[in-house]
């Protein structure tokens, strides 16, 4: 994948691992998606097109009433669903 793809995934990946505290993890998220995301749709529109469906609007966007522990869930449920989609794992 391009640097600003890989960026994101691992921006999501290090909250996953327990790097980024949520609090810290929903602000990043929120601010390098939009800096970041023209600069992933010229490296691969489809990826990162349905990277934003799945881990902003399907993930952190609807996170808001959800626990820490759901929360961690919905996104590595979203996140495994765009490293499927980079495997060619369509679900």
């Amino acid at each position: 994948m391009g640097k600003n793809i890989d960026y994101m995934m691992e921006l999501v990946n290090g909250f996953l691992k327990g790097k980024t505290p949520r609090h810290i993890f929903e602000l990043d998220f929120q601010t390098e998606i939009l800096d970041c995301y023209k600069k992933m749709a010229r490296e691969d529109r489809d990826y990162a097109e349905y990277f934003y469906d799945m881990l902003s609007e399907c993930g952190v966007d609807v996170g808001d009433n959800l626990s820490d522990a759901e929360f961690k869930r919905l996104i590595r449920r979203q996140y495994k669903k765009v490293k499927g989609f980079a495997e060619g794992d369509l679900w």
